[in-house]
């Protein structure tokens, strides 16, 4: 059974004290549910901050992106051993953001990932279709892209710290959303490809959230279908009674 896991990713918003007021808003109203797993993504100058005031409380704090160097001359870079310094517990890798406009690839999306689960970092690896690619009928290949070669050489005891997100590009922030089939249809098609990869047994264990204009009104709908086992959420995690009803989409 796949523990449902709702992670907000506030991408370039929210000052130190903006962030610390959501948490202890957060957690307060998120206090006691132990069936959902809960994680905020933020950006690096709040991490710490964050992660002392979640500090002894269900709520999991995160990076939204690393490098593989764990130092050196790498000015601007952050390691995943820095996310752990701070208090983090997971990463946030390949976002489709970080590959539209900072270059990011399959291969910097497998180094990275190796580089954070050897700090012991869960890693949320990001994979998804553009709206032509979609519209060309090559989600499929592009998906596939996307997960074989940002999981390559990666072990069955790796994956069981690896999370994918889907995330349909032409539905980030767009106010559109895939249709709970489509969703479905493509979190089937992931877990195939890693059942390809990894066996079957590995494969049933790997949490597939969606991302992509998930809302309060429509994560019941999402969730219910076989293959989603989570959501990736931008503008609507970015309010903590918004992400309370998100968390809270059983009830």
């Amino acid at each position: 059974m796949r523990t449902p896991y709702i992670c907000g990713n506030w991408k370039m918003n929210k000052t130190i004290a903006e962030g610390v007021t959501f948490i202890e808003t957060a957690k307060a109203a998120l206090a006691g549910i132990s069936d959902v797993e809960i994680g905020i993504g933020a950006t690096f100058t709040a991490l710490k901050s964050l992660a002392d005031a979640a500090n002894g409380t269900n709520i999991k704090i995160g990076g939204q992106d690393c490098y593989w160097e764990e130092s050196g001359a790498f000015t601007g870079e952050i390691a995943p051993s820095m996310l752990k310094d701070a208090g983090c517990s997971f990463v946030i890798i390949g976002h489709s953001e970080r590959r539209q406009f900072f270059g990011e690839t399959n291969e910097t999306v497998n180094k990275k990932t190796k580089a954070a689960l050897a700090q012991g970092l869960q890693v949320i690896v990001c994979v998804g279709e553009m709206l032509e690619e979609r519209e060309n009928g090559t989600t499929n290949k592009v998906v596939e892209d996307h997960v074989k070669n940002g999981l390559v050489s990666l072990t069955a005891e790796d994956m069981k710290s690896i999370v994918i997100a889907y995330e349909p590009v032409w539905a980030i922030g767009t106010g559109k959303t895939a249709t709970p089939a489509q969703a479905q249809e493509v979190h089937a098609f992931i877990r195939k490809t890693l059942t390809d990869m990894f066996g079957a047994a590995v494969a049933d264990g790997v949490r597939i959230q969606y991302g992509g204009s998930v809302k309060p009104d429509n994560v019941k709908e999402l969730m219910s279908q076989p293959d989603v086992d989570g959501a990736l959420v931008g503008g609507a995690a970015l309010k903590p009674d918004s992400f309370e009803a998100l968390v809270k989409f059983k009830s």
